[in-house]
Order: C-alpha cells, then structure tokens, then sequence
C-alpha cells in the first residue's frame, strides 16, 4: 500500500475559463513543478495516479440530469457562461470536469481499496460552489459531493464528514447534502454576506439532516489563532462525537494572507495544523481514511507550497518553507470571538462543546 496517491492528470490544465480569470492552469502548473522539485513523488510513500473521467450516472448522483446536459452542450458550442458571474467553461470543459469527479472518486476508491492510505485530488475545475442544477463561483460539477454520494450510495458507508476549509462557503455542498444526517458538513470560511451569500451560523440544516450542517463564518482578515481555536473548540469535538467513517476535505487555500481572491490573513500554519488534527482523528476514528480535493487558493507563489506541504504531512514526508504569521486587529479578534461564541451557542443544542 503507498501510504499517499496523488491524483492528477495533465488534461486538467486544458479547462480555460478565460483570460486573466483566476483559476488559471497555472495553479496546477505550479503545484506539480514544487511537487517534483521537493523530491516526494520519488519515493515509495507517495505516487501519482491517472485518472478517468466520471460517468454521467456517477454525476447525476448529485447533479441534476438537465444541468448536466446543459454544461456538455455549453461546451460543445464552444463554452461560454455558465451562471450570472464568474463560472466560464471553454470547448475543453466539460470533459475536464468531468475527470474532476473522476479523479475525486479515484482516491476515494484507492483507499476503500486498500490501495492508499490517504489521498490528494489536485484537480480542476473546483467544486464546491456547485448546486445540484447550477455552476457557480468557478465550479463546475461538485467533486467533493459525487465522492461522498458515492461512499453512501454505491460503497455501503452511513457517515460522511465533509471538512471545507475553503475561504468561501461552500454553498453547493451545503445544499446537496442539508436533509441528510449521513453526512456532516462543516465549512470555515470568511464572512458570506457578499458571496456566496451562505454559511451563516444559524444555517444548520434541515429534517433529517438537522444539526449536521455546521458554518463557522470569520470576520475579514481574521488570523491564525482565532482559526486554530475555532478548529480546536468546535470542529475537532464535534468530529469526535460524530464519528465519521470516512473525511472528505474540500481543501481551498485561498484563506493565505496573500491570496488575491479572499479576505482572511492566516499562514499555512493554520492549514497545517488543522490538517494534523484531522489526520489524527482520522487514524483514531476511520482508519486513517482521508481524502483532500483542490479547491480555491490563487496566490500562485505560495498555493504550490501549501498543496506541497499538505501532501507531504499526509505522507509524513519532510517539507519545510517559510511563511509569515499575522495578528489580527483587536477589533477583528472581539468580533471573531463574537462570532465563535454564536457559533458555539447554537451547535450546542446538537453537540457536546
């Protein structure tokens, strides 16, 4: 068993939203160059894997059939817009999002398999902010989803965690699974006001699914010790208590302090840490079943270390890099602990915190 697999395939790079749009090739391009620089792909503890496109029955467990025709006839015209803003698809598309899912479900097999202990999807295009009929906030189909719909409905699993560490709610995801208490999905992110205008507090799910939606929305430019105490006293407990048999992580750097997308100011050693943590509860919870997809993060400079070291602390292989950590503003901290506090008010009619 290679204790980590790496998804990717270079047909990734062929999506082109368009010119000067963020979710560029680029953020893959420079990944994979630091990966083979660093040297991690060339022991035995970490190997890359090809994958194959999902069928259409595969994303039609999460995704309406419409839309999905939709997305493969706005690509065969030659892409263009697929909602009102930012999700643009070119002629390449939808057979690149469609080896998105793909490769999603490929570590998740990999390691239900046996195969890997652990696995990294880098793929592209993204996935979170899509819905069940719509593309949205660069995302085209939902990776992340079609694997957890996949573990619950086709390889016999009753509990799924979804951790999104994105710096934007992940808005589809939420939807896709909110009447559902097989999976659990906890989101951290920056205030959602302006986009996606979800993941509130107060947004805990619905019927069946009731208590096990759970947003932790933080201030504009909040730092890494109010991440850390926020993972610490409210995602970590109650990932104990719900007892996953499997760990999605839909992994969005773009919380960096640099990145040119989003409004928080944490160091990768916030996603280091909270990587640790998730590793350990994995090791002691779910035999060690972790599975990590790209998402956000547009800092090309320092995605391709963050991805790097994420991968590496999954191999438990050595990789260093420098970064810099930043202390929020007093009233960014107040505000933060606030929201914290709120967070923790209302998780408590379902968790023990």
């Amino acid at each position: 068993m290679v204790k980590t697999a790496v998804i990717y395939s270079p047909k990734y790079l062929e999506h082109n939203p368009g010119r000067d749009h963020p979710e560029t090739a680029n953020r893959l391009r420079v990944i994979v160059r630091e990966l083979n620089r660093s040297g991690l792909l060339q022991g035995e503890r970490c190997s890359v894997f090809e994958p194959k496109p999902a069928t259409v029955e595969d994303l039609e467990l999460v995704h309406e059939s419409d839309y999905v025709r939709l997305v493969e006839r706005c690509c065969a015209l030659g892409g263009g817009i697929l909602d009102l803003g930012d999700t643009m698809v070119s002629r390449e598309s939808y057979g690149v999002a469609r080896l998105a899912a793909g490769g999603a479900m490929l570590g998740v097999n990999l390691v239900m398999a046996g195969e890997a202990e652990n696995a990294f999807a880098l793929v592209r295009p993204p996935g979170h902010h899509a819905g069940p009929y719509y593309g949205f906030g660069f995302c085209v189909f939902n990776n992340v989803a079609v694997d957890a719909a996949h573990l619950l409905h086709r390889l016999g699993l009753d509990r799924v965690l979804i951790l999104d560490i994105d710096a934007h709610h992940g808005n589809g995801t939420q939807e896709i699974f909110y009447n559902t208490k097989k999976v659990l999905y906890i989101s951290l992110h920056q205030d959602p006001t302006l986009f996606p205008g979800t993941g509130f507090a107060d947004e805990v799910g619905e019927g069946e699914g009731l208590g096990y939606t759970v947003n932790i929305p933080f201030p504009f430019r909040a730092d890494d010790y109010i991440y850390l105490k926020a993972v610490d006293e409210i995602v970590v407990p109650i990932i104990g208590q719900y007892k996953p048999q499997f760990i999605l992580l839909s992994a969005g750097f773009d919380g960096h302090h640099t990145d040119p997308v989003a409004q928080l100011s944490l160091s990768a050693f916030s996603y280091l840490q909270t990587l640790a943590k998730v590793l350990d509860l994995a090791s002691r919870i779910c035999d060690g079943r972790v599975v990590a997809v790209l998402e956000g993060g547009y800092s090309l400079r320092f995605l391709a270390k963050m991805a790097t070291a994420a991968i590496a602390k999954m191999a438990e292989i050595p990789y260093e890099f420098q970064d810099k950590r930043f202390v929020a503003a007093p009233g960014v901290r107040k505000q933060a602990e606030r929201a914290l506090r709120g967070v923790k008010d209302i998780q408590s009619s379902f968790w023990s915190l």
